[in-house]
């Protein structure tokens, strides 16, 4: 999966699964997903986030100080979700 189809299906997450009333074309990469000047989720959103992410990717959220990091922006949840993977990946070794 290249990283704009990543992006896309971040994106995808957010709307379906937080039942936003916007597109994924209308969240930025950059926006920020919570507080005022972004979309406006909240701790609640966040845990269904966290969901979100186990079910469709596979990566967990072990606790509230790495979800503050992780999930700011789509960016930022790409890049998580893109270091989980290979620091999964480098755990199991060569194939």
């Amino acid at each position: 999966m290249s990283e704009s189809d990543l992006r896309a299906r971040i994106k995808e997450m957010l709307v379906k699964n937080l039942m936003l009333q916007t597109t994924p074309d209308q969240i930025g990469d950059d926006l920020p997903l919570f507080g005022p000047n972004g979309l406006g989720l909240d701790s609640i959103d966040a845990l269904e986030l966290v969901v979100s992410m186990e079910k469709t990717f596979g990566v967990g959220v072990p606790n509230s100080e790495v979800a503050g990091t992780a999930l700011r922006t789509v960016n930022t949840i790409h890049d998580y979700i893109l270091e989980k993977r290979a620091a999964t990946v480098s755990k199991q070794g060569p194939t």
